[in-house]
């Protein structure tokens, strides 16, 4: 187990003496790890555990003061509410004020797994888990150690992902010590999310069904286990005077932003691309680029990555590339854009919210 010494947490959190990292490499420890986290959850904890997407940071989803520590720890605009992880179908209507048969459909076809549902609020889910609208995000993770843990818990759990606000999201126990580390009671180390990116959002409320955030569980694949038309766009909460808040996580026009620069350029010749960093105030030397092909030029970037042709095996790798760029002192990211085509519309929305500067709107 590893400490991570910690921080004064301030007057509205309980302070932390250090962080742990539980891991689970064998059974053991597994069982360790499951018992450990359940009681800091059942104390009013904040743990970071692995989801087959990416690491969320989970507190108790009926405890308001649990849950606020998740934004006081990440620096989370109140206006962003968080999605809530269950691990049964009985846990989900606890969670809900009505369940549609378009939510039954779409829990058969693709629970469990990365798809969110925007649904009415029970009168257990608090105001702030909400960013006090009339609707939550549900979902049932498809990762074994978070489901046993949500089971052991009795409860279930509310978790956005495991970094600082707007920043990339964890995809390994690693990313969460780094970021993170010091504002947190434990880690469970569940090794990397395969998927990659966030899940899917889709809002049951609204007529046609809307897709919030965009994820690897494409539209089509939604519209046809729904049979009928789906949408894509995002929608803002109506709250009273805080009518600033979002339905759904994921919806800030920057996004899942590593420190260095991201940059969506297409070239024709790799040769330019020094020059045109250097017109941006970029070091070439100091650059990453994510390419879809093998590295033709004179000049040496930090890093050329080929990324993969295939949307999964691209989104599984997207976010450690980010994170392993941040470590390497780079300072730009140049990413040549994958294709127009549906299957890829999450990795666009990725990098497109990464891509945008701070000062834009």
């Amino acid at each position: 187990m590893l400490i991570v010494e910690g921080y004064d947490a301030g007057p509205k959190q309980r302070p932390l003496n250090r962080t742990e990292v539980l891991q689970t490499s064998d059974p053991e420890s597994l069982a360790r790890a499951i018992e450990r986290a359940v009681k800091i959850l059942r104390q009013g904890g904040l743990v970071a555990v692995p989801t087959e997407t990416v690491y969320g940071l989970a507190a108790n989803a009926w405890d308001p003061q649990a849950v606020e520590r998740i934004f006081q720890a990440k620096q989370r605009p109140p206006t962003n509410p968080i999605i809530v992880h269950i691990a049964s179908l009985s846990m989900a209507l606890e969670c809900v004020r009505v369940w549609p048969s378009r939510a039954q459909r779409l829990a058969q076809a693709f629970w469990p797994g990365p798809l969110t549902m925007i649904l009415p609020k029970s009168d257990r889910i608090p105001p702030i888990v909400t960013a006090g609208g009339a609707t939550v995000g549900i979902r049932w993770p498809r990762q074994p150690i978070t489901e046993a843990i949500i089971r052991k818990c009795g409860f279930p759990l509310a978790a956005p992902s495991a970094n600082p606000s707007t920043a990339v999201s964890p995809t390994r126990a690693e990313h969460v010590l780094r970021t993170l580390g010091d504002r947190i009671d434990a880690i469970v180390d569940g090794g990397p999310c395969p998927v990659g990116i966030e899940s899917t959002v889709v809002d049951l409320t609204t007529d046609p069904v809307t897709i919030l955030r965009p994820g690897m569980i494409d539209p089509e694949s939604i519209a046809a286990v729904l049979g009928e038309e789906v949408r894509i766009g995002n929608r803002r909460g109506e709250i009273g005077e805080r009518d600033t808040a979002f339905r759904s996580p994921g919806q800030m026009p920057r996004h899942y932003a590593p420190r260095a620069r991201v940059l969506l350029w297409k070239w024709d010749d790799a040769e330019k691309l020094a020059d045109r960093l250097r017109e941006e105030g970029l070091e070439p030397e100091r650059t990453v680029v994510l390419a879809l092909h093998q590295w033709p030029g004179r000049w040496r970037p930090l890093r050329w990555v080929v990324m993969p042709a295939e949307p999964v095996a691209y989104a599984a790798r997207l976010y450690a590339l980010f994170h392993e760029s941040d470590e390497s002192g780079a300072q730009a990211i140049v990413v040549e854009p994958p294709p127009e085509e549906v299957q890829w519309l999450a990795l666009h929305d990725r990098l497109c919210r990464a891509a945008k500067k701070e000062d834009e709107n």
